[in-house]
């Protein structure tokens, strides 16, 4: 008759222990692979042959195809902020900077990060479900057959188009969402319009246009080099092809976040 077996507290511990130590080692391990692979991707854009026609392609894909979400996406939260803040700031007879405070919120902050949290959802999936499924399919060990470098060939394009089109993206949901607060300021909640737009040139600086344009660049790098490097490194068939894409949604974004808040830390030291 079998005995179930029991398990102490002791032997529960240790195996915790070593399922963390294991996690860690893969998190490290990944982070230096993925380091390596930008590395390479950096020194292959220096290297012919040049690829512009496929760079020209990825800049279409990740930049012109999503440019419909990150619209809708910049609209509704200049509205949505709109509203919230217009509540607040009337409480202490400041309903007038209403315009100010959500273009300066839109271009430092909501603007780069929804937008990219967006592409990362959209394109990011993507690349890492193209790559997979190209390597899960032996694609790319056809082209490393035919003397044609892969990072060189996938990898190094969209890193050149991500870096190029987020701030773009990011720009395009700037300007709407501050039209979009507009129309609900004026239109909705009787705010003068002259002075909307005034507290709106007052309050935006050249700072903070650059502080989104940075980060905007910094997110396009990390959303296409998280999705290239899930997707050069899938293993396991179809089933591989559709966990890689899902880790590297989730990596991509908590990625953006936590660099979002990095250099805001140091962006106002």
């Amino acid at each position: 008759m079998a005995t179930k077996k029991s398990y102490s507290p002791h032997t529960w511990a240790i195996g915790q222990v070593e399922s963390l130590g294991h996690t860690t080692l893969e998190s490290i391990q990944g982070v230096g692979e993925c380091a390596l692979l930008f590395a390479k991707a950096v020194r292959m854009l220096f290297h012919p042959p040049f690829r512009v026609p496929l760079l020209f392609r990825h800049m279409e894909f990740i930049g012109n195809k999503s440019l419909g979400v990150v619209l809708l996406t910049g609209m509704f939260t200049g509205m949505v902020m709109t509203f919230q803040s217009y509540r607040t700031l009337k409480d202490f007879g400041s309903e007038t900077v209403v315009g100010g405070l959500v273009a300066v919120s839109m271009v430092r902050e909501l603007g780069p990060v929804l937008s990219s949290l967006m592409v990362t959802a959209r394109a990011g999936s993507a690349v890492a479900a193209e790559i997979g499924s190209m390597r899960v399919t032996e694609q790319i060990d056809a082209l490393e057959a035919m003397a044609v470098d892969p990072v060189q060939y996938l990898v190094t394009p969209r890193l050149v188009a991500g870096l190029l089109m987020m701030p773009f993206l990011a720009v395009f949901s700037d300007l709407i969402g501050v039209l979009g607060s507009y129309l609900v300021g004026v239109s909705l909640l009787g705010v003068d319009g002259g002075v909307f737009l005034s507290k709106v040139y007052d309050f935006v600086t050249f700072g903070d246009i650059m502080q989104g344009t940075v980060k905007s660049m910094v997110f396009g790098l990390i959303l296409t080099l998280v999705g290239s490097y899930k997707g050069y490194t899938t293993q396991g068939g179809a089933e591989g092809v559709g966990r890689a894409t899902t880790e590297a949604v989730v990596a991509a974004s908590i990625l953006i976040l936590f660099s979002d808040y990095i250099i805001t830390v140091f962006w106002q030291s």
